[in-house]
């Protein structure tokens, strides 16, 4: 295996238990949000710079719907790791995530279009982009936090790998309603009720001992 290779057959989770342990040690070490977002941004880019880690279970998406299938949060909900799964024609509401965040995607390509609160509402800010492969961008209240993201592929699923500065599932977040305009509360929760198993290194503790 190459420098530029990290993909292990016996140990095809690595990528992401490495970068699960360099998020931990980072929030160990700081709680600054340009620190963060920074740092955390070199171990993002070096995880998604490949996709043969991601399960297959976590990379399903139907027509039309967006799945959140949780890869790892830290047990003190300092961060957590999030795969989006977006079918073609996925698009999701207006909406904030009220914490910091990075998001890069792994497979396909996103639009994003920007939004940001004024007064009582939250309007278009006229500003749309798409991300692609090793792409990466920060999202907080502090940087940028509204958002439409839609799947820019028309026919496969895209895939983004999102870390988020708490249990991003259980956090009190807010959309717009498209009918009436409303801002209104939501809890997104997750996709699935289980994580993969980063720390069954079994198998690949017995072929090093051969």
């Amino acid at each position: 295996m190459t420098p530029t290779d990290r993909h292990d057959p016996i140990d095809p989770l690595r990528p992401l238990r490495d970068f699960v342990v360099g998020m931990t040690r980072l929030v160990e070490r700081t709680s600054d949000e340009p620190a963060l977002l920074a740092e955390g941004r070199t171990l993002l880019a070096t995880l998604i710079a490949d996709d043969r880690w991601l399960p297959e279970s976590c990379s399903q998406a139907d027509p039309g719907v967006y799945r959140q299938y949780l890869l790892h949060c830290d047990p003190l909900e300092r961060f957590s790791v999030v795969s989006f799964c977006w079918g073609p024609g996925a698009r999701t509401p207006v909406h904030d995530h009220t914490v910091w965040g990075l998001v890069g995607v792994l497979r396909g390509a996103e639009a994003c279009r920007e939004y940001a609160p004024e007064g009582a509402a939250v309007v278009d800010r006229g500003h749309e982009h798409v991300m692609r492969p090793g792409m990466i961008e920060a999202v907080s209240p502090t940087v940028g936090d509204w958002h439409v993201v839609a799947n820019a592929m028309p026919d496969s699923t895209s895939v983004s790998i999102h870390v988020y500065g708490a249990n991003i599932g259980a956090v009190r977040r807010h959309r717009v309603d498209a009918q009436s305009g409303a801002i209104l509360d939501f809890i997104s929760g997750y996709t699935g009720p289980s994580t993969p198993n980063l720390w069954d290194r079994s198998a690949a503790v017995a072929a090093a001992a051969r």
